[in-house]
């Protein structure tokens, strides 16, 4: 990280420690009468009143020095001093500047330097720890491994966190495994595997209809009863409502769920009224342009009463419905054993009780209230509040229909034929080659044989000790850890780089493709690892590669986190704007990959991916845009770019306010990868004036006056203060209050200045190589699944360099990581 040095420590360092290692004593001699007349003078006159005996600002002392370099401590400063002043930011613009050729002949004299000491040195612990998979991986190699369904599945539910390491959630070292994680691998082996034999012969197709007794809820059952004798399902609210009033509507005779695992077909009816209502927005939140949206997602009773949410909701479809029209609608979806579906009104109200006071205080002529009681307002309300709505009825389950036997995971493990037990050992291999990502050897499938004769001859059937030999092979070590050499710097066989690119760009196992090539022993070819590449990236499994990413280098795991307060921002969970902020970033990463599009676009933009939500939310008038994401052309160039997108300006807020500090942080970490040192311990933080009698920048400058906290706050809160035209969930804004405008100039500490989010934006792109070396620090660490090192930096500025050569692409980028030699050695 930047620590707070002028140029005068720069000259120190170049001059005064073994950066220049004298190789002999004619070369020391030279080194210390350099020091002594052209050094020692310059700090005695602009440093050592800061960096002296009498004070040593930053903990840093000058006048006692030696030499020597003697740790990579001094090597890192000597990097750090280097950027900054090609950054131009030291000295401190007060103080007094050296001449552009003082400034020059450091920067080429360290650049030298530095170039010859990552030459001579040898790292100890530049390697890839073995690491297992974490959680994202083990459910994505679980799912390609046994063919299993994951919409509604979640065998990991109960799994510890991954630890974060700089956000990256596939360090090595910090991955680490616990005896309660070992019994949970043992849990889910044996639930995998029972799932994936659980139905021994083809299932006979059932069918199920309900026309009636559709109670829903007992807070409407009341109400509903009266109105039509639970004559259908009628959905108000969308699912993500603080009250759940007609949120779900399940099938009341249908509880249970289906009975097995399996494609169910589910055929009802559909209507949709009131979308055009004249209600009040404050009353009726939904939004009359838009068509009314139903959904299905499935429930167990067993967690809860079915029209509550659940953990781990998933709508399955969507259908947006005609006005006023009854369709007869049919969809083909994956359901567990025990789950029923419920739909849902996507875009539904955020609470159908606050219709009821409104209509108390305002009621039709249709309306008689004659008792003062809840139930009342609220029948009244639905009655005849002519409120949006959807009705569902006729409702048919058709299934379990398969359209191949046996299913696939069962043919993935014994071919087409049923389970045949003189074919074991064949069995055992190819299933044991498939987990371990490489070929299993005669003594792995031994010790598997072994087992199952042990249980035998205990009594266990020999199908069933045949299913525990499958789980033990996945709580493997060969399966949980990623297969790859165990010396430091030895390059990756073929096998191990073809899970090290699987698991970069697709977050599990590799397909057959890639293991074929890996055994014929040719992937570690330039033209066939470049082939390959391009190949993953083209397929639909690298979502998973930039959704991962995405997450760790933008921190967009922690959207939600914070969420933000419901009666300010009504909107995020009414329109389900958490979803639609991280489509919108997946979506624009996409194109840049896909088109192989420069990575400037993360910076400034011209386009983004925009659904009707969004585009509202952005105040972005555009007649054409519905629930589909499609690419708009941007006229306001704020919005271009990453720091224009509701996703990282809500995860950058705390659900409440926004922080220039917070803001200035993430800019300085993942922008520039320069993060700043942490707050001293025994500084007081700001307290807000919610009031909104002083604003944030009158606050920081009283704030800064602090001497321990002034040099990181002249980095931090310029950059945020870019950033303060968007609230705390990204819409656009002048004011904190009537009284206080926003203010979204600032000055860098190089001096450059800017009146607002577009000028700033320019700045950073004539720092692209900056940005281009904080990106690729990043990959690289995401790919390899290790934090990069001093020793790494070599690495990084040629990939810098050959990008810039190509044109800076994204896709380009991606390719270059995967042919570095960090990537291709452990």
């Amino acid at each position: 990280m930047l620590k707070r040095i002028c140029v005068c420590s720069v000259f120190i360092m170049m001059f005064g420690l073994g950066v220049m290692s004298a190789s002999g004593s004619e070369s020391s001699k030279r080194e210390s009468e350099e020091f002594e007349s052209t050094v020692k003078p310059f700090l005695t006159t602009y440093c050592l009143d800061c960096h002296g005996p009498d004070a040593q600002s930053g903990d840093r002392r000058f006048d006692e020095l030696s030499f020597p370099l003697k740790n990579d401590d001094q090597l890192i400063d000597l990097q750090e001093m280097l950027d900054i002043l090609n950054l131009g930011e030291m000295p401190p613009k007060e103080e007094a500047q050296p001449t552009p050729a003082e400034r020059q002949h450091a920067v080429q004299w360290l650049t030298k330097k530095l170039e010859q000491e990552y030459a001579t040195r040898n790292s100890t612990n530049r390697e890839t720890v073995l690491r297992r998979m974490n959680l994202r991986e083990y459910r994505h190699t679980l799912r390609d491994l046994l063919a299993i369904n994951f919409d509604c599945y979640h065998p990991t539910s109960s799994f510890p966190r991954d630890q974060l390491v700089e956000h990256l959630d596939n360090v090595g070292d910090q991955l680490v495994t616990s005896g309660y994680l070992l019994n949970q691998y043992l849990a889910v082996a044996d639930e995998v595997i029972e799932k994936t034999f659980v139905l021994s012969e083809r299932p006979a197709v059932q069918t199920w209809e309900f026309h009636d007794n559709f109670q829903q809820q007992p807070e409407l059952d009341g109400a509903f009863e009266k109105m039509h004798q639970f004559s259908y399902l009628t959905l108000y609210e969308n699912p993500n409502t603080d009250k759940h009033e007609g949120a779900y509507a399940s099938i009341h005779e249908y509880q249970k769920g289906v009975p097995v695992d399996g494609v169910y077909e589910i055929t009802f009816s559909a209507t949709a009224l009131n979308r055009r209502h004249v209600l009040p927005g404050k009353v009726v939140s939904t939004d009359p342009t838009e068509q009314l949206r139903l959904g299905i997602v499935p429930g167990r009773r067993s967690v809860s009463e079915l029209h509550l949410p659940q953990p781990g909701d998933k709508n399955l479809v969507e259908f947006a419905l005609p006005d006023d029209q009854t369709e007869t609608l049919t969809v083909r979806v994956w359901l567990d054993q025990g789950l029923s579906p419920r739909f849902v009104f996507l875009n539904g109200m955020n609470e159908v009780r606050g219709t009821y006071g409104y209509f108390l205080k305002n009621p039709l002529p249709t309306m008689t209230y004659r008792k003062d009681e809840f139930s009342d307002k609220r029948f009244n309300a639905l009655q005849h509040g002519n409120l949006p709505q959807i009705r569902v009825d006729d409702i048919t389950i058709r299934g379990p229909l398969y359209e191949q036997w046996p299913p696939e995971g069962q043919r993935l493990i014994l071919g087409d034929k049923p389970f045949d037990e003189t074919q074991m050992r064949e069995y055992f291999l190819r299933f044991a080659e498939r987990a371990y990502r490489r070929p299993a050897d005669s003594d792995e499938v031994d010790r598997l044989m072994k087992l199952v004769d042990s249980q035998t001859q205990q009594g266990v059937s020999s199908f069933q000790a045949f299913k525990n030999g499958l789980k033990a092979v996945l709580c493997s070590p060969s399966f949980i850890y990623l297969h790859e050499p165990t010396i430091a710097g030895e390059r990756l066989d073929d096998y191990a780089l073809a899970s090290r690119l699987s698991y970069f760009l697709w977050a599990t196992m590799p397909d057959q493709e890639l293991l074929t090539v890996a055994q014929n022993g040719t992937l570690s070819r330039p033209e066939v690892l470049r082939s390959q590449v391009r190949r993953m990236l083209a397929d639909h499994r690298s979502d998973d590669f930039l959704r991962g990413f995405l997450e760790s280098w933008l921190t967009l795991r922690d959207l939600g986190s914070q969420p933000p307060d419901r009666s300010a921002f009504e909107e995020y969970y009414g329109r389900n704007l958490k979803d639609d902020m991280l489509q919108e970033t997946f979506l624009f990463a996409r194109c840049l990959l896909d088109e192989n599009l420069t990575i400037a676009n993360f910076l400034d933009s011209e386009f983004t991916f925009l659904n009707h939500d969004l585009a509202e939310l952005y105040g972005i008038e555009d007649d054409s845009l519905n629930h589909v994401f499609r690419k708009v052309t941007l006229n306001d160039r704020q919005r271009g770019g990453i720091l224009g997108q509701a996703s990282v300006l809500t995860v950058t807020a705390n659900g409440i306010d926004t922080s220039p500090v917070i803001r200035g942080v993430w800019i300085l970490e993942t922008i520039l990868g320069t993060p700043p040192s942490p707050p001293p311990p025994d500084v007081e933080p700001l307290n807000p004036d919610t009031r909104g009698a002083t604003s944030i920048r009158e606050q920081l400058v009283k704030h800064r006056k602090d001497a321990t906290c002034y040099e990181c706050h002249r980095k931090m809160d310029p950059l945020g203060f870019a950033l303060e035209t968007f609230d705390p969930i990204g819409r656009h804004r002048t004011r904190y209050s009537e009284r206080t405008p926003i203010d979204p100039s600032g000055e860098l500490p190089d001096g450059s200045r800017f009146k607002n989010l577009e000028e700033f934006k320019a700045i950073l792109l004539t720092r692209q190589s900056q940005f281009a070396r904080a990106l690729t620090s990043k990959l690289l660490a995401y790919a390899t699944g290790r934090r990069l090192e001093p020793l790494d930096r070599p690495h990084v500025d040629h990939i810098v360099e050959q990008l810039a050569k190509k044109g800076d692409g994204f896709a380009d980028l991606v390719m270059l990581v995967t042919e570095s030699e960090i990537f291709l050695t452990k």
